[in-house]
């Protein structure tokens, strides 16, 4: 596996991306921090997925320093809809480890789909990814972030109004201009 271009594909696409339509208005602050951990995983079955997840909540647990952890896994959950329901043994693992409430987990795909969309809607977008992958958060720092952000419940309804502004053609080809390497 090139871990190495699969990691510079994930920087490119959360630096001209989500950074770039400031999709997330706090990335760029951790990312210049360098407080963004980008994990490829090797794994090739949800089993191991979910040992590389536990990995990383282990991780994030014993090092404060990283804000967050990008777990890319491009071998695994490739298909949106196995990807879709392996979110709920991802959060099954946080209740087992009772983690609940202080990590979450947010979701991001090749082929990211929103309930009652189209695969081809404009506003998957604000979730599609050169891989899939699992954002992992300090539930303390989404919510001291949001505190001190105007109106953060308008962020969601702003990157969809963008995504449906630039059209679907428009993200497709920027999300096709990210070299992602064969895995």
């Amino acid at each position: 596996m090139n871990t190495s271009g699969v990691e510079k594909a994930t920087r490119q696409w959360l630096e001209e991306v989500v950074i770039g339509l400031n999709l997330c208005p706090f990335a760029r602050k951790e990312l210049m921090k360098g407080r963004i951990r980008f994990e490829v995983s090797p794994a090739d079955s949800e089993d191991a997925l979910l040992m590389a997840l536990q990995g990383e909540l282990r991780f994030l647990h014993e090092n404060p320093a990283v804000e967050t952890t990008l777990l890319i896994h491009p071998g695994v959950l490739a298909d949106f809809d196995l990807y879709n329901e392996f979110l709920d043994a991802a959060d099954g693992l946080l209740d087992y480890l009772e983690l609940t409430g202080i990590y979450q987990i947010a979701s991001f795909h090749p082929d990211y789909r929103f309930a009652g969309t189209q695969p081809e809607d404009a506003e998957n977008y604000t979730n599609r990814s050169p891989y899939p992958m699992l954002h992992l958060l300090r539930e303390s720092s989404v919510e001291k972030a949001l505190e001190s952000y105007p109106d953060p419940d308008a962020i969601p309804e702003r990157n969809i109004a963008l995504m449906k502004e630039l059209g679907a053609d428009e993200m497709r080809q920027r999300l096709s201009r990210i070299h992602s390497p064969k895995v």
